[in-house]
């Protein structure tokens, strides 16, 4: 009995010592880029097949600067074993299989060649993790981002569903303390007609003539068609100036060109009209990041003008 579990005590000792050496397996490319298997994987993919990885590279002082992760959505490759191997990044990548697990550091010039991000030196090492998701055929990467991007879409919804009850009550305090008589809409706008105009009223698919100005809830004036108030505001531009930019933005209402907002917005004015919107994020750029002042989940407040309409 002794005898027995000492032999499967032994057994035991020699399965983990094999795994331990085949998860940190090493191996180097023909440009001497060497790579670790933290897990390898046995299945290897066919011609015309799809590898889905994740990657995140990050710098010398571990900064990440390149995440999949960070988008939510893995990378891909189509597999094909006639693609010459031209350095040991191709040799890398065209030798992943299912389940791999790599991670290497090397210099950038090996790594990025001619693609160099403009922020590293040649000589400056980067880090870089490999994990492949899955090896799958046309049908199953349509199957799999169709899934991910439906997933994503409802995982979306949910928050703007979320972010729209927080940026409720800070609208609502901002029209209190600005004693403003705003009008909510079902979506969630608020808008005021603060001046009526005499002409027709905009139909989606209406081509409709706008001089606005959009401001952050602090007074912050981010975008306007007026060239005086981008001058006294100091968001001039010069070369807008030159192209013939301050002057009404033209959008054909209803057809997605602006953010949902504003195609909502319109759609309740007419020609002459004079109004205010106060767009709640999920209305406007939602959790991107729009540029500028506009940060995620900024609420926006518009001043606009219909100085015409076109049917």
């Amino acid at each position: 009995m002794k005898k027995i579990k000492s032999l499967l005590f032994s057994v035991a000792m020699m399965a983990i010592a094999f795994s331990a050496m085949s998860c940190n397996k090493t191996k180097t490319t023909s440009d001497g880029i060497e790579f670790t298997y933290i897990k390898e994987g046995d299945v290897a993919p066919k011609n015309g097949e799809f590898v889905l990885y994740h990657l995140v590279v990050k710098n010398d002082k571990d900064s990440t600067f390149i995440s999949t992760y960070d988008q939510n959505m893995p990378a891909y490759l189509q597999f094909n074993d006639s693609i010459p191997r031209q350095s040991g990044m191709d040799e890398i990548f065209l030798g992943l299989k299912k389940g791999d697990s790599i991670a290497f550091e090397a210099n950038a010039q090996k790594v990025f060649g001619e693609n160099m991000p403009f922020f590293l030196q040649n000589d400056q090492n980067v880090k870089i993790s490999i994990g492949v998701v899955d090896v799958l055929d046309y049908a199953g990467v349509e199957a799999y981002f169709t899934a991910l991007q439906e997933a994503e879409m409802k995982k979306q919804a949910e928050n703007s569903v979320k972010q729209l009850e927080i940026d409720t009550q800070i609208i609502q305090d901002y029209i209190t303390e600005k004693n403003i008589n705003a009008t909510r809409t079902s979506s969630g706008l608020y808008y005021v007609i603060e001046s009526e105009g005499s002409g027709d009223e905009i139909e989606s698919g209406d081509l409709a003539f706008v001089h606005y100005a959009g401001y952050l809830l602090d007074g912050t004036l981010f975008d306007t068609s007026i060239k005086e108030l981008a001058q006294s505001n100091g968001v001039y531009n010069e070369q807008r100036d030159n192209m013939d930019g301050y002057s009404p933005l033209e959008v054909r209402v209803g057809m997605g060109q602006v953010i949902q907002g504003w195609d909502e917005g319109l759609a309740l004015l007419k020609k002459g009209d004079k109004a205010k919107f106060i767009i709640p994020s999920p209305l406007a750029y939602g959790d991107r990041n729009a540029g500028g002042p506009i940060k995620p989940n900024s609420v926006l407040v518009f001043d606009v003008e219909i100085t015409d309409v076109q049917k």
